[in-house]
């Protein structure tokens, strides 16, 4: 198994996570591409010392960009929808 710090590569606080963690308990993570479900819940309890109950993953597509003549790709990602245990929280911006 990989380190936790390998499959969680940053939070995404957008207005629709912020929603999310008000209404649903979730949190919104850009994960490696190749990482799976349960290694997304136990990299997420380890470093944030939360129980997980859900995950659930999105894969993004690289978009084709062009510069002049030159054709290139944006890489593939993955965001993951988090489900956390009624009572526990992680704070990104620290009570601002």
């Amino acid at each position: 198994m990989r380190e936790p710090q390998a499959i969680i590569q940053a939070p995404l606080i957008t207005e629709k996570g912020s929603l999310l963690g008000e209404k649903t308990n979730q949190v919104l993570f850009k994960i490696r591409p190749d990482a799976n479900k349960v290694e997304v819940k136990k990299a997420v309890e380890a470093l944030f010392k939360v129980k997980v109950l859900k995950v659930r993953m999105i894969r993004y597509l690289g978009k084709v960009r062009r510069v002049g003549r030159n054709m290139g790709r944006r890489p593939q990602w993955k965001k993951a929808y988090v489900t956390l245990k009624a009572g526990d929280k992680i704070d990104f911006l620290g009570g601002v």
